[in-house]
């Protein structure tokens, strides 16, 4: 489970994949086949995928440790075949690398009703 604090200091992925609706339940599983391999690299800490609700879109949020660790993971030759596996359903794959700098948390996030 992500946790989204700026004190992590976590390298964050945030990868958009835009598909035809017919396959966003085909390139959600190649992520998550992907993510089983991907999840034994030093440095990785945690994803969570997301999928729109109007079905062209899957996003994945991904953390790390460091950038070094997810550009030694990038190159290992264990993930070539997925990324081409992404990229034989969609080339349109938008890689979004960023920082956490602010995070703002209901007050009653946890409650299960709003009063």
């Amino acid at each position: 489970m992500a946790t989204i604090a700026r004190e992590n200091d976590y390298y964050t992925l945030i990868n958009v994949f835009t598909v035809a609706p017919e396959d966003q339940e085909r390139i959600y599983d190649v992520i998550i086949e992907a993510t089983d391999v991907i999840e034994k690299f030093p440095g990785f800490v945690s994803a969570n995928v997301h999928k729109s609700y109007d079905g062209t879109r899957v996003i994945n949020y991904a953390q790390w440790r460091s950038k070094e660790d997810f550009d030694a993971m990038h190159r290992h030759p264990d993930v070539k075949d997925h990324f081409k596996a992404c990229r034989a359903i969609t080339d349109d794959i938008v890689p979004i690398f960023c920082e956490v700098v602010h995070v703002h948390r209901s007050p009653s996030a946890g409650a299960d009703r709003v009063s």
